[in-house]
């Protein structure tokens, strides 16, 4: 997949971060690995529905939503940008941020089952704040 060259950060910074309205996303690159930070909504993909950014290293794509609390629209979106970006050989990290998330634990259960069957996709949702080292 070619990205746009203004939506595209090359970096090997130890620190990656993606963020929105208080809530981010820190990946911890201590090995210094090789990432590609991609600004989707309204840069790589400007209409429709789409999550905020794709992060891939190591052959791992990785979507993330920062999100208040309407999570079904964020894996709404977050679907939609893995048809569109998504390549079917990678192993794929769902992230969605939110302020506060209204599903029950057996909801949430059940949407990282349909994603890791539809998408062979890992779903991970957390409020405010994750770091995930790489």
């Amino acid at each position: 997949m070619e990205y746009k060259k203004e939506c595209l950060i090359k970096t090997r910074n130890k620190i990656v971060v993606c963020k929105e309205n208080k809530r981010k996303i820190i990946f911890i690159n201590n090995n210094k690995r090789n990432v590609e930070k991609i600004k989707v909504d309204g840069c790589q993909i400007k209409e429709g529905k789409r999550c905020d950014y794709l992060v891939n290293f190591n052959e791992i794509q990785n979507f993330i939503e920062l999100k208040g609390e309407n999570i079904k629209y964020a894996l709404k979106q977050i679907e939609i940008t893995i048809n569109i970006l998504g390549i079917s050989s990678d192993k794929k990290n769902c992230y969605i941020i939110s302020s506060r998330s209204p599903l029950s634990a057996t909801d949430i259960q059940n949407y990282k089952l349909l994603f890791k069957r539809k998408f062979k996709a890992d779903l991970f949702i957390k409020n405010n704040k994750i770091e995930v080292e790489i």
